[in-house]
């Protein structure tokens, strides 16, 4: 069984995730070849509502690419329809190749809607009404949930109108696959039937045995990850963890993964064959929260030695770090973290706080500095500013000025 040091696995898992290329020219960001590797690498993008920097799905795209109109990603998912929204790693966008690799999930929706909380609630108290919503959909799709109630107002039905009752059914439809996101219009989700968003050369696709789906789903994980345990894996894409260790005994049986030792991991790891460990990464990004990279936060501690855990649900006196914390990658090397907001009104990027790990080289502050600089670039915003909270702030706000 080949053997990995943490060191290599970290270096492999970088390469993954597209850290080991360079960036292209910044003029070259503009064409979608380039948005396209970056999938390639991570598989899919991670969707959260949460606004204080940046929306979470563009991330991903900078990190590895450096400042690109974020326009380029919507329009390849809501204009020329090559992602579409569903439940991967959590809300996602994933290419439409994806698709037919997801539909065992959505035939378990519709196995499972009886048991499922307020849905099943709806189905049991107020029959027809899934059918109802959803031929509301095709006929006045595309819609908005609030569009939705507005138009059910209107035409005064018997169906006891119930806005809780009708999201619930939308989100249902969603997990089944029977509508999708059409487009985002101020980041709320725009429902059509899925015969119209899909494209019908993805939607004729065959579908898969879930069996199949998952060893599918599983070897995209091992080539997004590099290197990972059964339940990095099955983390990927919300896999059960007993399921994806039968599914990648079958996949070793194969020969389409390897398993490994990674030096001081308990659990033996897998990877592709034929991967190569890189001899050096030279890296320098900042890393948002649902960043594939490090938001399965065992492995990231497992990697990097970074403990990292997102704050933003924890009450303020009580951070530790911050509400919206971006560790900064440097090297192969996790090597500080910095709370960021995006001041809009006053053009501000504003650190409030930074951190340093105990790894940290000299000139971390000054790289950060220039990635931080390049950053509020990218959002449109004419300066950064530190405050003081955090063993970093000093070094960076000096690195800062000495601009």
């Amino acid at each position: 069984m080949l053997t990995l040091s943490v060191a290599q696995a970290r270096r492999v898992a970088l390469a993954a995730q597209g850290f080991a290329t360079p960036r292209p020219a910044a003029d070259a960001t503009k064409d979608r070849r380039h948005l396209r590797r970056v999938l390639k690498h991570t598989g899919l993008l991670q969707i959260d509502s949460v606004n204080v920097f940046q929306r979470a799905h563009y991330g991903p795209a900078f990190s590895r690419l450096g400042p690109y109109p974020t326009a380029l990603l919507d329009d390849m998912a809501y204009r020329h329809r090559e992602l579409f929204e569903y439940w991967g790693h959590e809300a996602a966008l994933l290419p439409v190749a994806l698709h037919p690799l997801m539909r065992w999930r959505m035939r378990r929706a519709e196995r499972l809607v009886d048991r499922w909380g307020h849905i099943a609630k709806v189905v049991r108290e107020r029959p027809g009404y899934v059918e109802h919503i959803l031929d509301a959909v095709r006929a006045h799709g595309p819609l908005t949930a609030g569009r939705l109630a507005e138009d059910e107002q209107r035409t005064k039905d018997n169906w006891g109108w119930n806005w809780s009752d009708a999201k619930t059914t939308l989100e249902y439809l969603f997990y089944a696959g029977a509508v999708t996101a059409a487009d985002r219009r101020n980041f709320e989700r725009v429902y059509d039937v899925t015969e119209r968003v899909i494209p019908r050369v993805i939607l004729d696709l065959p579908t898969p045995d879930d069996e199949t789906a998952h060893r599918e789903l599983l070897l995209i994980a091992a080539r997004c990850h590099g290197i990972g345990t059964a339940a990095d894996l099955a983390d990927y894409f919300r896999l059960n963890v007993p399921v994806a260790r039968s599914r990648l005994a079958e996949l070793v049986e194969d020969g389409r993964l390897m398993p490994a030792q990674v030096e001081g991991w308990p659990q033996p790891a897998y990877l592709l064959p034929n991967t190569k460990v890189p001899r050096r990464v030279d890296a320098r990004a900042l890393l948002v929260p649902f960043d594939p990279l490090i938001w399965e936060r065992a492995r990231t501690e497992r990697l990097f030695g970074f403990r990292y855990r997102i704050e933003i649900y924890v009450p303020a006196p009580k951070r530790t770090y911050g509400y919206y914390v971006l560790p900064f990658l440097l090297g192969d090397s996790l090597v500080a973290r910095v709370d960021l907001k995006s001041d809009r009104k006053a053009g501000v990027l504003r650190v409030q706080a930074a951190w340093a790990e105990p790894s940290a080289p000299a000139g971390a502050a000054h790289e950060l500095a220039a990635e931080l600089r390049r950053t509020a670039t990218w959002l449109g915003l004419d300066d950064v500013a530190v405050a003081g909270r955090g063993d970093f702030a000093p070094a960076l706000a000096s690195a800062l000025s000495a601009r």
